[in-house]
């Protein structure tokens, strides 16, 4: 018979035998592997370990544990992780009663669980759909196992969190698609506010940055009273926590000083196994300070401490910070309805996350329910690539000229990376035309009428499609890569959508696309008179 109960001290070693023999030497957590914390944990009044155990042997054969400090004292969330089953154990619907009774244990006292699973065992993911989680986000490789894992992001809302929502948050365009997904899965309307005219902070005077140290914690703490009104930023602790406390949670701040005055600091975790830092509050005296401070933060966290991670939770009714860190590198990872009780009502969450390394994402065992969210997030990732090297060719083409850095950048997140081998078809004479294409790299041949020599070549720099800008005519050629091509697609509605947001935008790209094509009928016409007057003058011979 199996029994779900509470750990119990005498049940550290056998917990640790159960992550051991579930996942080798390899758990991207090792010191569950340590009875002395495992123990600890039992013993906490911010954790609750449940054991699974076997009446007849005595033997422990699955564990799961509640999280109670992962948001602010007054967020209410629990974080649901760490349920491991023996592996000979498995099939007996163990993992289904841990979930129960963790669900019964934070029932009537927390109103969001958090969980996150591992994407290469989808076991647990099925029991947290089973049990009505629903998948918010997909965090790209932020476990270090054999190699760096992604998760998956699950949440489910108790008792009134979500009446407690308020209404209306306001995110830049990169956030939308998943932001609006996610308030679907949790059964709202999306009732977003999209601002595509947030400013990021600026980057404003020279500061000295430092590590807080106890006396400046005290220093620190003053000039945060009062300081704080608007949180952009939140997280799992807060200054006035107390410096010990901070420190018991591996958390700091870097604190930036001018003139030797404070003006500014911000908070974060570093987990040096882990490779990752997570950013938990900011504190300004004003806006010149705000992106030096996040800058310098994932500066540092690149060049001394060999951070591969970094995540931040950022509200979303504060588009300028959003803005800010995706000039950054940040990409949107998760959007969570009423996650942070703030006043006297809970706030939406944009996760943003940068990663450092390579986009390998090793193999991905994603049930059906994920698969949309992590599309999301990993359309976003590669977008971070794409745009740079788009808006570094747009440098050096006349269709772009006399945009600005912003303007070519917002043009570039709107585009998708397409890859061509040689001999395949980009498009047909005759098809409709519903993008403007940007050659990155390779060779493209351009055949008209049918005939099998091409007319016309282009190459990187070069630009196809420009003049379907004007009218939705089909295509006059077909497009055949010659080599490897990868060009970067601007679709109609992405184009149009931007510069109805941006009409400045469209008055540069239109003004050029009408000096182009003038050119291009100017040069026609030369060769024509020439062809004309050519034979005009053969007749009379």
């Amino acid at each position: 018979m199996i029994r779900i109960r509470k750990a119990i001290e005498e049940d550290a070693g056998q917990v640790c035998e159960v992550f051991r023999a579930s996942y080798g030497d390899s758990y991207t957590y090792p010191h569950y592997y340590d009875p002395k914390f495992i123990k600890k944990m039992i013993f906490s009044d911010d954790s609750t370990v449940f054991v699974a155990e076997d009446t007849d042997t005595g033997k422990i054969l699955g564990t799961s544990s509640v999280i109670e400090e992962v948001g602010a004292y007054t967020d209410l969330i629990s974080e649901f992780g760490r349920l491991t089953v023996h592996p000979d154990a498995r099939g007996h619907h163990i993992g289904s009663q841990l979930m129960r009774a963790r669900l019964d244990h934070v029932s009537g006292r927390n109103q969001v669980c958090l969980s996150e699973t591992r994407i290469t065992h989808p076991y647990s993911t099925r029991i947290g759909l089973k049990y009505g989680f629903v998948p918010l986000g997909f965090e790209p490789r932020k476990l270090l196992m054999e190699w760096r894992e992604s998760a998956v992001l699950m949440v489910k809302h108790l008792g009134n969190a979500l009446q407690l929502r308020r209404n209306h948050p306001r995110i830049i365009p990169e956030v939308h698609a998943l932001a609006s997904l996610c308030l679907r899965n949790v059964g709202l309307v999306p009732d977003i506010i999209v601002d595509d005219e947030a400013p990021a902070y600026p980057c404003v005077g020279d500061f000295d940055m430092q590590a807080m140290d106890q006396d400046g914690y005290t220093q620190l703490l003053r000039f945060e009273r009062g300081r704080l009104k608007g949180r952009e930023i939140f997280g799992p602790a807060r200054l006035h926590y107390g410096f010990f406390k901070l420190l018991s949670r591996r958390s700091t701040y870097l604190v930036a000083r001018r003139n030797g005055e404070i003006v500014g600091a911000v908070g974060f975790m570093r987990d040096d196994h882990e490779k990752q830092i997570r950013i938990f509050e900011l504190i300004p005296l004003d806006d010149d300070v705000v992106r030096c401070l996040l800058s310098e933060l994932v500066k540092r966290g690149i060049e001394e401490w060999g951070t591969a991670y970094f995540e931040v939770d950022v509200s979303a009714y504060a588009p300028r910070m959003q803005r800010t860190l995706i000039e950054l590198g940040f990409v949107p990872a998760a959007y969570i309805p009423a996650l942070t009780f703030h006043h006297v009502e809970r706030l939406d969450i944009v996760k943003m996350v940068r990663v450092e390394g390579p986009l390998d994402w090793g193999p991905l065992a994603l049930v059906p329910e994920v698969q949309e969210v992590a599309g999301q997030v990993i359309e976003s990732l590669e977008s971070r690539y794409i745009v740079p090297m788009v808006a570094q060719t747009m440098e050096h083409v006349r269709l772009f000229d006399g945009l600005t850095e912003d303007q070519s950048r917002r043009l570039a997140a709107r585009c998708r990376l397409e890859s061509f081998e040689a001999g395949d078809a980009i498009f047909h004479e005759g098809e409709p035309s519903e993008a403007m294409y940007l050659v990155l790299e390779g060779r493209i041949e351009l055949h008209m009428g049918g005939a099998p020599l091409p007319q016309v070549s282009v190459q990187r720099g070069d630009v196809l499609g420009e003049v379907s800008m004007l009218g939705r005519q089909p295509h006059s050629a077909t497009a055949v890569a010659s080599e490897p091509v990868e060009l970067a697609v601007l679709p109609h509605e992405e184009l149009e959508v931007l510069i109805r947001r941006r009409p400045g935008l469209g008055l540069t790209l239109y003004r050029n696309l009408a000096a182009e094509v003038a050119g291009k009928l100017y040069q026609s016409d030369q060769a024509l008179v020439k062809r004309v007057t050519k034979e005009l003058y053969l007749e009379r011979d």
